[in-house]
């Protein structure tokens, strides 16, 4: 055990943290800790760190055993470049390295036991650095950076010009390079792009030291931990396994828990209907039984019902009218800024009921197509069309739909000024904002909130064509579940920006990848989106000069989405009926055994007519198979 925490108790004001909790970490253990919105997690994280006191219980690290800390916001003010700032957290090795330097300059002017015992010193360091894998810090700590999705031409940007995810991102780097003996992270998939979701998944999976993490990112803490600790209305409780095997645990749980309250609120009611009945005798001997029953019902502990969490935020989303079917069609649209370009005469067309994700790295341009489509930048050339009837919901991740001066009731009202304060205010209490919370004023609240008042503007849009930007970014996982559920529901078209895997893999039926300045189409969900993307992006967004693929791809050209869509559609067409093929195959062969086996039997090879038919069922098997044969071969192919 690395990390131990007994009987925490944590309380601001009247708001209860935790209570009695407790919970462990093994050595190498990979573990979670979960739980909604304002559960406390970041709050434990801190009272680990003793960055926030306890109330009461006790934090025991083990002795010898150092830990790492990643919070949610960081401040660099070094003013060093990202490089630079890495290698601080290589500082020992590098002072190392300088002192085997300098010792091998002084012994050019030694001689004797002065020599003799310098040498001694020179190999016992460099023994140290070496097992400390001196002469690969700095492959090392680039390929952290590039694994963080930084490109070599960002390390020598200064750190005090950078953006808020860039500095976790820095922060985070620096951390896994000091490699201590347990990692906290508090959401460090936070600002991260999929390809370096998928770098950290790996790098901590293989990490030799513990993790705990908090992150609201389900697919990756599938891969990722052994381990899930609960924080649930001031309770603590561990669970082994990974997130999926913690939600089916929770749920039978929490069924089971259901169940004894029912039992017991039977078992009270019985009671109290049989001690009523006592009493009605007016007996002395049954008013003795009544009491009798009374002080056992007394000693009854009565449970709190379980809370269904999932209940906490709900809403649908409903389309006020149907749109044509073609919602919308971009051609040869283009976008740069300077330089830098971002996509590049990019065509495709979305269809009226579709749930398109958008995905790609970190500044490729997927939230600035998405600006373009609400009016509020401008293409540099190209041009896009909406379809008859189609009404935009916008959601933007940074919440420039709000108005940081007004206050949550205020925001509602003055958009839809036809809605009375009752049903404001029942809308606000569907995403959690009740009584005086109404007035909190836009800037004030944090990332979740403001998240769950742009949704609440996006139910009364009753628009039929949703524009979302990272929707479940402050999400807790209860949030996004409730989220999924209603894009699933919902009628109308979707087009989104988005890197939480887990929510495309629910929600998505299709995929866009943004990747060297072009799209390239996916007709499935993430799942598909994985098995497919080592054949498809080579094909249709590689910028290899190969002359192969160059030669290739002059006789394909540009592929528009159609001809993507099309391909796409023959190939599924293919292996479906490679599958019938196969299935066709065996089910002939099975019966050809079959009636190999009857005609051994006495009862059918007495039987001339019975033989005569089983022969001609098996000639007529054989000529189908000599053609399933050939077109399973084709298929195959």
């Amino acid at each position: 055990m690395i990390l131990a925490c007994h009987n925490l108790n944590k309380s601001f004001g009247d708001q209860l943290i935790v209570r009695n909790g407790s919970f462990h970490i093994e050595d190498r253990e990979k573990a979670a800790l979960v739980g909604v919105n304002g559960a406390g997690k970041s709050t434990i994280l801190k009272m680990i760190m003793k960055e926030e006191p306890l109330d009461q219980g006790d934090i025991l690290l083990t002795k010898g055993k150092t830990i790492g800390y990643l919070a949610q916001h960081q401040n660099l003010e070094s003013g060093q470049s990202i490089y630079e700032e890495l290698k601080t957290a290589k500082a020992e090795i590098i002072a190392l390295e300088k002192q085997i330097r300098s010792i091998e300059h002084e012994l050019k002017e030694l001689s004797g036991q002065a020599l003799s015992d310098r040498l001694d010193t020179y190999n016992r360091l460099m023994s140290r650095f070496e097992s400390e894998n001196g002469y690969a810090y700095e492959s090392e700590l680039t390929g952290v950076l590039k694994g963080l999705g930084f490109q070599e031409e960002e390390f020598n940007k200064k750190t005090d010009t950078l953006s808020g995810g860039e500095k976790t991102r820095v922060s985070l780097g620096k951390l896994l390079l000091t490699k201590p003996d347990i990692l906290l992270l508090d959401e460090p998939t936070n600002h991260l792009d999929l390809n370096s979701i998928t770098w950290l998944e790996t790098y901590l999976i293989n990490y030799p030291g513990a993790v705990l993490i908090v992150s609201h990112d389900r697919f990756f803490l599938n891969r990722v931990v052994t381990k899930v600790v609960e924080i649930d209305r001031g309770t603590i409780r561990m669970f082994s396994g990974n997130y999926k095997d913690y939600a089916q645990k929770k749920q039978l749980l929490r069924d089971a828990m259901l169940k004894e309250y029912f039992n017991q609120q039977r078992e009270i009611k019985h009671q109290e209907a049989v001690i009523e009945k006592l009493r009605s005798f007016n007996r002395e001997k049954s008013i003795k039984r009544a009491e009798s029953r009374e002080k056992m019902l007394n000693r009854i502990t009565p449970m709190e019902k379980p809370v269904n969490s999932e209940m906490e935020m709900h809403f649908s989303l409903e389309p006020s009218c149907i749109s044509g079917n073609d919602v919308l069609s971009i051609e040869h649209l283009s976008k740069s800024f300077g330089k830098r370009t971002l996509f590049q005469d990019i065509n495709f067309e979305i269809k009226r009921g579709e749930h398109v994700a958008i995905i790609g790295d970190n500044g490729t341009g997927k939230t600035t197509l998405l600006k373009i489509l609400n009016q509020v930048v401008a293409p540099d050339s190209g041009s896009f069309t909406l379809g008859t009837k189609v009404k935009i919901g916008y959601y933007d991740q940074e919440h420039h739909v709000l108005h940081n001066e007004k206050t949550i009731f205020d925001e509602i009202s003055d958009d839809y000024p036809t809605l009375t304060n009752t049903q404001i205010r029942n809308t606000l209490a569907a995403f959690q904002f009740t009584g005086e919370d109404v007035y909190k004023v836009i800037r004030d609240l944090s990332g979740g909130e403001k998240g769950r008042v742009s949704l609440a503007k996006l139910m009364l849009s009753e628009a039929n064509f949703l524009i979302l930007d990272e929707p479940t970014n402050h999400l807790d996982i209860t949030s996004k579940e409730i989220l999924e559920k209603a894009i699933n529901e919902y009628t109308g078209t979707v087009l989104y920006v988005s890197h939480d895997r887990y929510f495309i893999n629910q929600t998505a039926q299709r995929i866009l990848e943004l990747v060297n300045q072009s799209f390239v189409n996916y007709i499935g969900n993430y799942d598909y989106y994985l098995e497919k993307k080592e054949i498809l992006t080579p094909i249709y967004a590689s910028q290899s000069s190969s002359p192969t693929l160059e030669k290739s791809n002059e006789s394909l050209g540009r592929l528009s989405w159609q001809e993507q869509k099309e391909q796409q559609a023959k190939e599924r067409k293919r292996l479906n009926e490679l599958k019938k093929t196969e299935d066709r195959i065996s089910c002939l062969e099975d019966r050809n055994s079959e009636i190999d086996d009857l005609m051994t039997k006495e009862e059918i090879y007495s039987n001339s007519v019975k033989c005569q038919e089983l022969a001609i069922e098996k000639d007529k098997n054989e000529e189908e198979l000599e053609v399933l044969y050939s077109k399973w071969e084709e298929l195959a192919q």
